[in-house]
């Protein structure tokens, strides 16, 4: 079965220095599966910077690798695709990644503030939502990444929490921001499942 092509919508592709940071890595021989799997490595490193580095050093190094995880998932799509070195394998390269990614982010997040079962709870619902995005491409609809909570505004809500967490572990002594973002990324992914469901619903429906 052919499915639908799935790229996700990001205003950021356009900008000139996504542009400039993809021919670059296109001139250096960097390949787009490559730096998928450097996406990986970064979420590693930021997961076990959040969970064996003391705060609040441990949300630094959780905020500054989220970043560079986002970019590395933004550039290997421009390398693939405007810089024509996608491989015959990319789509698994894209997809896979991603999802243990987010899962070693969100619950090394969980265990962060104490709290592991909610770090779980929002792996798991993060990976629902990028099943049932696929699970309509495999219906022949084109995949669906509304949110209100996709990747990128997990992401966010992640980068954010650590950031605001850090001023208020210096100020107060307490994670109460951070356990916030990871109670926003639980249920929002769990929204998002419903959202992405509901509009797969309305569409066999209409055929």
């Amino acid at each position: 079965m052919s499915l639908p092509e799935a790229r996700r919508p990001l205003a950021s592709r356009s900008t000139r220095w996504a542009g400039f940071l993809a021919t670059a890595a296109v001139r250096a021989g960097l390949s787009a599966d490559g730096i998928s799997i450097l996406s990986l490595v970064f979420a590693a490193a930021g997961a076990a910077g959040l969970l064996l580095l003391p705060a609040p050093w441990n949300l630094a190094s959780g905020a500054v690798c989220v970043q560079l995880r986002l970019l590395c998932n933004l550039i290997d799509g421009m390398v693939a695709i405007e810089g024509g070195k996608k491989s015959k394998v990319g789509v698994l390269y894209n997809e896979v990644p991603d999802r243990v990614a987010d899962s070693l982010f969100i619950v090394a997040l969980g265990y962060a503030i104490g709290v592991p079962w909610l770090g779980w709870l929002g792996a798991l619902a993060a990976a629902i939502t990028a099943y049932i995005r696929v699970l309509g491409g495999t219906y022949g609809l084109a995949q669906d990444f509304r949110g209100p909570l996709a990747k990128q505004h997990r992401m966010a809500v992640m980068t954010v929490g650590c950031v605001l967490g850090i001023g208020e572990f210096l100020w107060r002594g307490t994670l109460f921001v951070v356990e916030g973002a990871a109670w926003i990324i639980a249920v929002g992914a769990l929204i998002t499942c419903v959202t992405r469901l509901a509009a797969i619903s309305r569409q066999l429906k209409a055929r």
